[in-house]
């Protein structure tokens, strides 16, 4: 038998292949997924051997329901739990801002409320950062006041000029006491040894998230952490596109000639107990710290001000029960009655928010979408192309912003609902990375955010039906190429 194995090593393989696809079939099968999806991958595991099985590991699995990213939720931890409840606005109470702000968005607060436990929060002072170096210049001040803890967690950080000048203001505050702790995206950051050196000897505590190892690649490179999340002695966050990186700053000491246009939040309020909850419990997952938490009461600390603004900030990943970001976003685009905003750097929408925008245009709401014309991955450009013809016979408008990098990831609804955050409007950010949003019900918020798109469109050109569709054979091959591998981008 082993004779006739190692001389037959190849058709051996083969065997051991199909049993295997086999087994996953039944297993996807009895997964009652999307049927499209089920055929889909049926037909990778069937017509591309190897290569089938190892799509199937990474897209065919759904991971939200296999739980295997094991950690304690947010009502876990009693502490967490507490806080939920001081902050808990019930239904009835619920009822009494009808009249208000949050007219026709209730359905939203309550459904993200139900989905994670994510309480509305109405004491918060906001404030909205335009372009990483608005950011930066207000974060390094932040920086400076800082008295308990830091903490911050980013898929991308790199010790280029932006990223030291903010290690450099880390440690600094590490020597004046501070509690300084920081999580960042293995795959996505690229911190030197050196630089890393330097910030354990200053007493700063950092962690890769799901280090990418060669013996662990196959789990682990795929589920990846997309926030950007900076919390200050729990009561002042940020929130946003811009990750610590030269990249994200217009300047002549760190431009790489590609203008980067980015939107970013400054929260201070009680919504950034939600961001501090949602950093421990990625915290104590990188750490491995399942059965002993250990909260400090300043992580949490009684802030005083009065109902400003409501905001309620919304989580995803491979870990939670639900796509809260996406459901978020299909509700007040379904609930829209004027105009839907949209800024986004990848448009891969799946078909629940394709089929939400192009019912809500041919029901009267104006809707705009502004993507890059360029962008910075050619597979993601032609995918998002695709989906030009149907969202233009739609009525929606398309716009194309050709100055630079669009990175911002925005939508304002009503112009009395917005969301700024981590997410894209694609498969990606949707189903597999770890992304958080801010979910804001404010007049003036959203007046700011529609105020910015306006001028945004100085830099575009907007996509017509009538020039579109006679778009050369090629492009449109491309596109339909790219569109296959849509949920891979």
């Amino acid at each position: 038998m082993l004779d006739w194995i190692l001389n037959n090593w190849f058709l051996s393989l083969l065997i051991a292949n199909y049993i295997v696809a086999i087994s996953a079939a039944f297993f996807l099968i009895r997964s009652n997924q999307n049927p499209r999806k089920t055929v889909s991958s049926l037909l990778f595991l069937v017509a591309l051997p190897f290569l089938g099985l190892g799509i199937y590991y990474f897209f065919g699995l759904d991971y939200r329901k296999s739980k295997i990213f094991k950690r304690k939720d947010l009502n876990a931890n009693e502490l967490i739990h507490n806080w939920n409840k001081r902050l808990h606005i019930s239904d009835d109470d619920l009822d009494k801002y009808e009249e208000t702000f949050l007219i026709d968005r209730l359905k939203m607060v309550k459904l993200l409320r139900h989905n994670q436990a994510a309480p509305l929060t109405l004491s918060n002072n906001l404030q909205v950062l335009i372009n990483g170096r608005a950011k930066f210049n207000q974060l390094f001040k932040d920086i400076k006041k800082a008295k308990h803890h830091i903490h911050l967690e980013y898929f991308i950080i790199c010790d280029d000029h932006i990223g030291n000048e903010v290690i450099d203001a880390l440690i600094k505050a590490s020597h004046r006491g501070v509690e300084v702790k920081m999580i960042y995206d293995s795959v996505g950051s690229d911190i030197s040894r050196a630089a890393r050196n330097k910030m354990t000897a200053a007493g700063i505590e950092h962690a890769a998230f799901m280090p990418v190892l060669f013996s662990k690649f196959t789990r682990k490179a795929n589920y990846r952490n997309h926030r950007k999340i900076f919390i200050i002695d729990g009561s002042i966050g940020y929130i946003g596109g811009v990750n610590i990186s030269d990249d994200y700053v217009n300047e002549p000491i760190n431009y790489n000639g590609n203008y980067w246009r980015d939107t970013h939040l400054r929260i201070e309020g009680h919504a950034v107990k939600s961001l501090q909850a949602q950093w421990l419990l990625n915290w104590f997952f990188i750490k491995e710290q399942e059965d002993q938490y250990h909260i400090h009461k300043d992580y949490f600390p009684e802030i005083t001000l009065p109902e400003n603004k409501a905001v309620q900030i919304a989580a995803s990943g491979p870990d939670t029960d639900w796509a809260n970001i996406m459901e978020a976003l299909f509700i007040a685009i379904n609930t829209a009655e004027e105009t839907v905003y949209i800024t986004t750097p990848y448009f891969i929408p799946n078909e629940a928010i394709l089929t939400s925008l192009k019912s809500a245009a041919r029901s009267g709401v104006e809707i705009h979408i502004m993507v890059p014309k360029k962008g910075d991955s050619w597979a993601a450009r032609y995918a998002s192309r695709s989906y030009f013809e149907d969202l233009l016979e739609s009525g929606i408008h398309v716009h194309w912003y050709h100055r630079g990098m669009l990175h911002a990831k925005t939508m304002v609804v009503d112009g009395l609902f917005a969301t700024i955050g981590t997410s894209n409007m694609d498969y990606r950010s949707f189903d597999i990375n770890f992304e958080i949003n801010a979910l804001i019900y404010d007049h003036e918020i959203a007046e700011q955010l529609n105020n910015q798109f306006l001028i945004d469109l100085e830099y575009c050109e907007e996509v017509h039906l009538d020039l579109w569709i006679k778009r050369d054979k090629m492009n449109k091959f491309k596109e339909s190429f790219c569109r296959l591998w849509a949920p891979l981008l």
